[in-house]
């Protein structure tokens, strides 16, 4: 099962913490961005320690960017007349940590703890961290915040943390939820599942609910089949159904309860993408035949086929606008990706580190933008009704993998012309 793999270790710690009074502790930091074990978290406080009938009174959610935090210590020492136990779920920490000392603040939490109320927990939320997998490898920042806290929390609460989730795991975890629920999930579709979306739990869940949907569609009764069919008959036809040689063959069942590899790149707009960016990354090493190859492979894969070629210019245009905006503005790491590349214009989590290594292969702004009007010389070409879309789109192919020719002009030159 899912719950048995390392990366979900200290959540399941935590979720058999809360289950026990005896284990229970009146404060736990959460501390990571992890929005997946995030959630699981949630979900196991609320479903053990606050029925649902008595939320509105029991759980309180707070921003202590908004709450001081000594009203929300007040809060949790007063009883309850409503509730017979509160869970405060406190975020933005941060503010915990900014400029000043903040004794006052620090103070009142260790006094609170010293005398805690047995009936409430608080839950600090410590979003702002990100820590990888691989805890040796965490951002020097986010080192110095996560021992601070350590130093500062670490012996009134305890610490869960929310690290990002091993690929290997969530791989495990697809392949045992979906056999939790009678659902068959190939190996290779999983990890292209995980792949794909670089990991991310939280878009590994959503996109998994929508596969276990999409084979587990009932089946149409034969029946019914057979009944629209006579329906659609013209008047005065009685079409006979014979045992012998029945003229509506049995519908084989929708409800197949196995998700393969094709199902992933059919419904995971991400898998989808795949093949795209790696398109982009024979372009920009100049490897022609493997560009084309991988082109005719992409208009294969594409439901329209040729007809969906503007489409392919569109996201191909949009790739280059993004190496441009990387190459720009120095960027060496994914994580200032987020930074630079605003909410709508990014790329999926997998592409990213792709994208920053092809956009450092160009040497200069100049042969980006060279690339972006090729591809509006392509866009203005197909929509001119060529005779063959698949030469337009070759042609372009070769053109982006081709070291562009120095040109005789020479602004410089010219220049020196006009003075």
């Amino acid at each position: 099962m899912a719950t048995s793999l390392r990366s979900f270790a200290p959540t399941d710690r935590f979720i058999a913490d809360i289950a026990s009074p005896s284990s229970l502790r009146p404060g736990y930091v959460l501390l990571g961005d992890e929005i997946f074990l995030y959630d699981r978290c949630r979900k196991a406080v609320l479903s053990t320690l606050i029925p649902e009938g008595s939320r509105d009174f029991a759980l309180h959610d707070l921003d202590l960017s908004e709450t001081s935090i000594f009203e929300a210590l007040d809060r949790a020492q007063t009883p309850s007349l409503m509730a017979p136990f509160q869970v405060l779920f406190l975020r933005n920490l941060k503010t915990l940590y900014g400029r000043g000392s903040k004794k006052e603040e620090f103070a009142a939490i260790d006094a609170y703890f010293r005398s805690p109320n047995p009936q409430a927990l608080i839950l600090f939320v410590a979003d702002h961290l990100r820590i990888p997998t691989d805890i040796r490898k965490m951002d020097y920042q986010d080192k110095e915040r996560f021992e601070r806290i350590r130093e500062t929390l670490g012996d009134s609460c305890g610490i869960v943390e929310l690290a990002r989730v091993d690929e290997n795991d969530a791989i495990r975890w697809v392949t045992s939820t979906a056999e939790s629920r009678n659902v068959r999930f190939d190996p290779d579709a999983a990890r292209e599942l995980v792949d794909s979306l670089g990991a991310d739990m939280m878009l590994i869940a959503s996109e998994f609910e929508k596969l276990l949907l999409y084979v587990s569609a009932p089946a149409v009764p034969n029946s019914v089949i057979l009944t629209l069919s006579e329906q659609s008959e013209p008047k005065g036809k009685n079409p006979r159904i014979s045992s012998e040689a029945p003229q509506h063959p049995p519908v084989e069942s929708l409800a197949r309860n196995r998700v393969t590899l094709g199902d992933v790149e059919t419904m995971v707009l991400a898998a989808k993408q795949r093949s795209l960016y790696e398109l982009t990354d024979a372009i920009s090493s100049k490897d022609r035949p493997r560009a084309l190859a991988l082109l005719h492979g992409l208009l294969n894969a594409s439901d329209g086929g040729e007809d969906a070629a503007i489409g392919h210019l569109y996201m191909l245009a949009r790739t280059f606008r993004q190496m441009l905006i990387i190459l720009e503005k120095n960027v060496r790491d994914s994580r200032a990706i987020w930074q630079v590349l605003w909410q709508g214009f990014r790329m999926p989590p997998f592409a990213a580190d792709d994208l920053i290594r092809q956009a450092r292969r160009y040497k200069s702004r100049r042969e980006l933008t060279r690339a972006l009007r090729l591809v509006a010389r392509a866009d203005l070409e197909l929509r001119s009704s060529p005779a063959n879309k698949l030469l337009v789109l070759e042609r372009l192919v070769l053109d982006l993998a081709t070291e562009p020719k120095p040109t005789a002009f020479d602004p410089a030159l010219q220049f020196a012309m006009e003075l």
